[in-house]
């Protein structure tokens, strides 16, 4: 579904992407942890055609994503709130997102109806504008806005962050959920190993912008994440 080839990001002479080769196939729920400055957010910043690679590509389906909008019609993503649009109420911004992707209010409806008790009764019809929803409740909007249209590439960039232990509970569920649809692809980047692990199948670790991981996931793979983690914090120490 996805294939990065020869994939590089330089700015001001300093490489902070560089991915020689890396596939992930259609229906795969994909992890991606790595600390701050590994390059996950460039990475996923390049695969939304955000950035422009130095070198290499990236091909969604079968388009190169900086070749061709036509992967935008099947890929949906959350990164943070600038994608958002701040003066619209979660309604008009949920029925915009619909409108896009060829879903009537009906439909939109009929799909929000199921995120109640994500929601928590904090969003909808409190005639509030997305720009003064708090940090957490902004994200959850943008969560369910990418779920509209039935995507087949979902794309979620710390989707834990600013939110509450139910909330994420939650949110694991619906992610495993999307997971279980062989359809669908799902990538979603992580600081909390924890959570990756419950809901991804497979897991790569970035170290400043180069793959240095890659991990199907099993009852193991928290334990290595972990050591492999520690023993980074071990020679930052000794520095």
């Amino acid at each position: 579904m996805i294939h990065i080839h020869d994939l590089s990001k330089t700015y001001n002479g300093v490489t902070v992407l560089k991915i020689e080769e890396l596939n992930i196939p259609k229906g795969e729920a994909f992890g991606l942890v790595g600390n701050n400055g590994a390059g996950k957010t460039t990475l996923f910043s390049a695969l939304l055609d955000l950035i422009r690679p130095t070198t290499g590509y990236i091909q969604n389906g079968e388009v190169k994503v900086n070749e061709s909008e036509a992967w935008k019609s099947h890929t949906a993503s959350f990164i943070d709130e600038s994608f958002l649009i701040g003066y619209l109420t979660a309604e008009e911004y949920f029925y915009f997102i619909g409108e896009l992707r060829g879903q009537n209010k009906a439909d939109v409806d009929a799909l929000l109806a199921g995120f109640a008790d994500f929601f928590n009764d904090e969003i909808l019809g409190k005639r509030k504008y997305l720009r003064d929803l708090s940090k957490g409740n902004q994200k959850k909007v943008g969560i369910v806005a990418t779920l509209i249209g039935n995507p087949d590439v979902i794309i979620l960039d710390e989707p834990f962050a600013n939110l509450d232990p139910t909330t994420q509970f939650r949110l694991k569920g619906i992610i495993k959920k999307l997971a279980q649809d062989t359809d669908i692809t799902v990538l979603v980047s992580s600081h909390d190993l924890i959570h990756v692990t419950e809901v991804c199948e497979r897991i790569v670790v970035l170290e400043k912008g180069s793959v240095v991981r890659d991990i199907r996931t099993s009852e193991a793979t928290l334990k290595e994440l972990e050591t492999y983690f520690s023993k980074e914090d071990t020679v930052a120490e000794n520095v």
